[in-house]
């Protein structure tokens, strides 16, 4: 791997490459709010082919950007080392990667026991103040730890465990992609941190992008009005509406799938990856949100599941010590159960959307149109894009080449 990322936006292959496919014929924008957006038939590599380049060491050659063809109709050629996606896929991945996710329920476990103390120092200390001096100064105490504890969760503990899910999924985009781990050279945690620190030296800019990505894909999320057919039971409203909701509130795993497209693809401009891997979830929202709706549901029963197991025993400890400890253990329990769906249940569940991801984009050429229609749905996107030209700049890269061709974008033909 090497040190510093080379720029590689200028390194055509040699051989020519078919004219791009024209355009549709353009009809007038529709504004989000009148006009739900409907995905596009998305267009593969036969249709619209391109050269492509030689292969390197994987994802995390350093930022080279041998996999990223930003001029062309296929925005990438990194390989892929699996053929389906799907739970057996997804939860082998976990299983090979299980060090991450033991660590990072390790962490919550302890942060869950410092939780508790504190908020038991917490109450009880407002309690105690409350009633020996003055309600006001038990008032103080208790608004004091409170805001504390946030203060410390906020910039320390949420910034480790964001570094450390970056990390698990570097590893598991470098096994994704090459199916091993810098050539076996390196163990996970030292890949997992060496790929964050040397291709995004700033963190800042992942934390900026990462809330920005995540913005578009719920303002584009809800434009979609055909979710409730994807449910064959004729007049569940009620239910359709239960399952937009749900399907809104799995957006934070599209996100992070992006971050993964990012790593793959290997671009020297993280800006403009994210920009392109947007444009390729709007055109195959389709089949990635049919997986995610069955995984969201399933994330919920099984979250169930984890908190009536950790119930069991919150309850025989409150038979135990009777008196005022029933509702500390229930809150335990419940805390408890939110580590398990954290550390184990959420990363399975974020690798089979991001499985489903990179098999729906393998050689898929990028619809133009979908660029137009993001930036009509959300403001953000054209952040990510001038994000994209300010990263050029800084670093003295060529300026990213819009995606949208110069007619207005037009609304894209309903599905058969």
């Amino acid at each position: 791997m090497t040190d510093e990322p080379q720029n590689t936006d200028n390194q055509i292959p040699a051989e020519p490459t078919p004219a791009t496919p024209e355009p549709a014929a353009p009809m007038p924008a529709v504004p989000a709010e009148s006009a739900p957006l409907t995905p596009a038939p998305a267009v593969r590599a036969s249709e619209a082919p391109v050269t492509q380049p030689p292969p390197s060491d994987g994802p995390g050659d350093g930022g080279s950007g041998v996999y990223s063809h930003p001029d062309q109709p296929v925005r990438h050629s990194y390989p892929l080392a699996i053929e389906k996606a799907g739970f057996g896929t997804a939860w082998g991945l976990l299983m090979r990667t299980m060090p991450y996710a033991i660590v990072r329920f390790g962490i919550l476990v302890g942060v869950s026991v410092a939780t508790l103390a504190w908020f038991g120092g917490t109450f009880g200390g407002a309690a105690f103040l409350g009633a020996r001096i003055h309600p006001w100064v038990g008032t103080g105490w208790l608004f004091a730890g409170m805001g504390v504890f946030g203060a410390i969760w906020r910039m320390v503990l949420r910034y480790v465990l964001y570094l450390l899910k970056l990390g698990h999924i570097a590893v598991i985009t470098e096994l994704i992609t090459t199916n091993k781990i810098a050539n076996g050279e390196k163990g996970m945690f030292q890949y997992g941190k060496d790929i964050i620190v040397d291709r995004f030296k700033e963190v800042n800019v992942l934390f900026g992008l990462d809330l920005l990505i995540e913005g578009v894909v719920r303002a584009f999320n809800r434009t979609l009005d055909w979710i409730a057919r994807l449910i064959p039971i004729p007049g569940l409203d009620g239910v359709a509406k239960v399952v937009n909701t749900i399907v809104y509130a799995m957006t934070t795993y599209i996100d992070e799938t992006i971050f993964s497209y990012n790593l793959a693809r290997g671009d020297t401009n993280p800006w403009r990856a994210g920009r392109d891997g947007l444009v390729y979830y709007a055109q195959n929202v389709r089949e990635i949100l049919k997986t995610s709706i069955g995984i969201v549901i399933l994330e919920y029963v099984l979250t169930l599941v984890a908190w009536i197991v950790m119930l069991a025993p919150a309850f025989a400890l409150a038979y135990f010590i009777p008196g005022r400890t029933a509702g500390f253990v229930f809150f335990a329990s419940i805390l408890f159960a939110w580590n398990i769906r954290m550390a184990f249940l959420k990363p399975l569940f974020l690798i089979m959307i991001m499985t489903k991801f990179h098999v729906c984009v393998k050689g898929q050429a990028i619809d133009p149109t979908w660029d137009g229609r993001l930036s009509q749905v959300s403001k953000k996107f054209d952040k990510i894009k001038q994000g994209a030209v300010k990263w050029a700049r800084d670093h003295g890269e060529p300026e990213p080449a819009p995606v949208s061709p110069a007619a207005p974008p037009a609304p894209p033909p309903e599905p058969a």
